[in-house]
């Protein structure tokens, strides 16, 4: 490779937490995937295509993956998989070739558990014809990019009050005429799988049929369930939420690594998957923005408007750990990928229902003097305020950083003392974090789009006109005016604990049925 190498500033990466055992072994082979710029920038907002339109007018042009090819070609590496309407291009070979092309030394970590990961730090570089077209690259680091965002009962001498996935949505007024019939949703998973049995036997006991799922594999993963006490929790949380309040939906999972290629491999994967075709997808991992990389929440928000151009939701948790968001630098910290401005960030409730089933209470959920966790929220340190928000009087970040996008933009029940009864590996479970929330509204908006006879697509906009003080309807949220997540405060109308509130579905599908008019 020639020497005169350009810097790509936005691959930096501090040196991983962990302890560094070795170098990396330069015989082993592995991946990296390359994300080229577009043929032509994403359409204004709003702005609808098909996946078939979207490849064909803003994926990758034919004369980039050229230069990708060669690229690969005087490093020694193989061209795997190409892929214009991802824009991704996946090269193979020994790690040694990898790190000699990318201009990086990379090293084995151990982290507390005892997991080893391959890992770097600083930026990357490559041929200046190579830097001209490829917007990310990623797959040499391979340290734990997310979190799941579950909570269960960590309180001693507690009981709590827990409900399953239909009586919360009774109570928040699904749309009743609509089970989803017709709509996909999409779930990324990284890490861990369902069995079939917990399924049949979970939505039996609901009095349910078992929905449709199929697993779909991203960079070598699969559905691999393990043990109740990892992400099989997760995964069966989103499942089982999906499923039994959206029973006529649909359901993909798409598993991938838990490392930055890895979810956005996943994300890319399903927005442009002509086989599937989710109209929905809900994302409950995470971490604080401090923890990605530059091109990682580029490329991530990129491909979430990409979803929005295609007519795609996306529910994304906002985080369990209170306005910190589990960061422990005395700092305010919002989650990504929750934070991105084409995310529908859903943060979290403390739900107490009557006896007939309806909102009795409903406060933000902060049981962070229990050890049980608290709502993520808060102000973004990298994304300024969308154009959307602009009436939502977004405070000044608690960490004095400005203005930036507010986090959540809607919320509901999370508090794991009124968590949702799931069924894990055979185990009965009451689980509760934001990481039930996103599916939670990836449900709902499932019913509603088959309410509407049209995916609604990229719905913060509509949200807002219709939640804010003087929208169409406020009626449409239950406005969360009680409690905090430690730096934050909620308020009347908009506040960064539980966003707009939680939905009141009969009338928010009136009122988007009047926006859409």
């Amino acid at each position: 490779m020639p020497d005169d190498r350009t810097i790509l500033a936005s691959t930096a990466r501090p040196e991983p937490p962990d302890r560094r055992v070795a170098d990396a072994d330069p015989d082993e082979r592995t991946t990296v995937t390359l994300y080229l710029r577009r043929r032509a920038p994403l359409p204004p907002e709003g702005t609808r295509l098909s996946r078939e339109e979207l490849a064909r007018e803003h994926g990758a042009r034919d004369e980039d993956i050229a230069v990708a090819r060669r690229f690969a070609s005087d490093a020694g590496l193989e061209v795997l998989e190409v892929d214009p309407a991802r824009r991704s291009v996946v090269l193979s070979g020994r790690v040694g070739d990898l790190a000699a092309a990318f201009g990086t030394q990379l090293g084995l970590f151990e982290a507390a558990d005892g997991t080893r990961y391959r890992g770097r730090s600083g930026p990357l570089a490559v041929t200046p014809e190579l830097a001209g077209v490829v917007e990310g690259v990623f797959g040499l680091d391979e340290r734990p990019q997310a979190r799941p965002r579950f909570r269960v009962i960590k309180a001693s001498g507690t009981t709590g009050t827990s409900y399953t996935p239909p009586q919360v949505a009774s109570a928040y007024q699904y749309p009743g005429a609509a089970d989803g019939s017709g709509v996909c949703v999409g779930i990324i998973e990284l890490g861990g799988g369902y069995r079939e049995t917990d399924l049949t036997d979970y939505f039996s006991g609901l009095g349910q049929t078992a929905p449709a799922v199929t697993a779909v594999g991203v960079d070598g993963a699969t559905n691999s369930p393990t043990n109740p006490n990892g992400p099989d929790t997760e995964v069966l949380l989103d499942i089982e939420v999906v499923g039994s309040v959206a029973p006529g939906a649909r359901i993909a999972v798409y598993f991938a690594p838990n490392t930055d290629q890895g979810f956005l491999d996943a994300i890319t994967t399903a927005v442009h998957d002509t086989t599937n075709h989710p109209s929905v997808l809900s994302i409950s991992w995470g971490g604080a923005e401090s923890t990605w990389t530059s091109q990682a929440m580029t490329q991530m928000e990129d491909a979430l408007a990409a979803a929005a151009t295609a007519g795609v939701t996306v529910a994304v948790a906002a985080g369990d750990g209170g306005s910190s968001d589990g960061q422990t630098d005395g700092q305010a910290h919002v989650d990504f990928p929750a934070s991105a401005p084409h995310a529908l960030a859903c943060g979290g409730t403390t739900l107490e229902l009557s006896a007939a089933g309806a909102v009795a209470s409903e406060v933000v959920w902060n049981d962070t003097a229990a050890g049980d966790g608290a709502t993520g929220g808060g102000v973004s340190a990298v994304f300024p305020v969308p154009s959307w928000q602009a009436s939502a009087d977004v405070p000044v970040s608690a960490s004095g950083a400005g203005t930036g996008r507010g986090v959540p933009d809607v919320a509901g029940n999370a508090d794991p003392q009124t968590g949702y009864r799931i069924l894990v590996d055979g185990t009965n479970q009451v689980v509760g974090g934001t990481s039930a929330v996103a599916p939670l509204w990836a449900g709902l908006i499932a019913r509603l789009d088959q309410a509407l006879g049209a995916d609604v697509g990229f719905v913060n906009p509509s949200l807002y006109g219709i939640g804010l003080p003087g929208g169409s309807d406020p009626s449409a949220f239950g406005d969360i005016t009680s409690g905090d997540n430690g730096a934050y405060s909620a308020r009347p109308g908009w506040d960064a604990c539980t966003g707009l509130g939680s939905p009141r579905g009969e009338t928010l599908l009136a009122a988007l049925r009047g926006t859409t008019a």
